[in-house]
């Protein structure tokens, strides 16, 4: 079973990648390393997801949020690779949460991501991970996901 057919059980589509607001590409491909960007909880339609968690969103909200985002990563992915089933590892993520101060429960909104890549790439989808909380994000989006992957030639 490839990554797709496990996107297509989960009833989702890859998207086009969005563009970058800034000075940066969307990933850097380094040997058998692929660096991916910051992405955001961009919907197909190209909405985003916006507001502080713990307050006007919620935990379970904002972990949708962060699988979304996990999609968009994946279709960044796409986009470099050409074929997910290059990936031969997710690394590492790192996941930043736009909360409030008092908000303590990040990695319950990052598993958001973390759960899609597991599903998509198996065991190869288990990584290390940070989960961060950050007093404001881009356009104040709920989260910003950033992934790096080992991938074959």
């Amino acid at each position: 079973m490839t990554p797709y057919d496990r996107l297509r059980e989960l009833g989702l589509e890859l998207m086009a990648p969005a563009d970058p607001i800034g000075t940066y590409v969307p990933f850097v491909l380094s040997g058998s390393v692929l660096y991916l960007s910051g992405q955001g909880p961009r919907e197909p339609d190209g909405s985003l997801h916006q507001g502080k968690v713990g307050a006007d969103v919620s935990i379970e909200d904002a972990y949708l949020h962060a699988r979304t985002t996990g999609l968009n990563l994946l279709s960044v992915a796409h986009m470099a690779l050409g074929d997910l089933g290059r990936v031969r590892r997710v690394v590492k993520l790192l996941g930043m949460v736009n909360a409030i101060p008092e908000f303590t429960e990040h990695p319950l909104v990052i598993n958001g991501a973390s759960d899609l890549f597991v599903a998509v790439f198996e065991d190869a989808g288990r990584h290390a991970r940070s989960a961060v909380g950050m007093g404001s994000l881009p356009g104040n989006i709920t989260v910003e996901v950033e992934a790096i992957f080992e991938i074959a030639p």
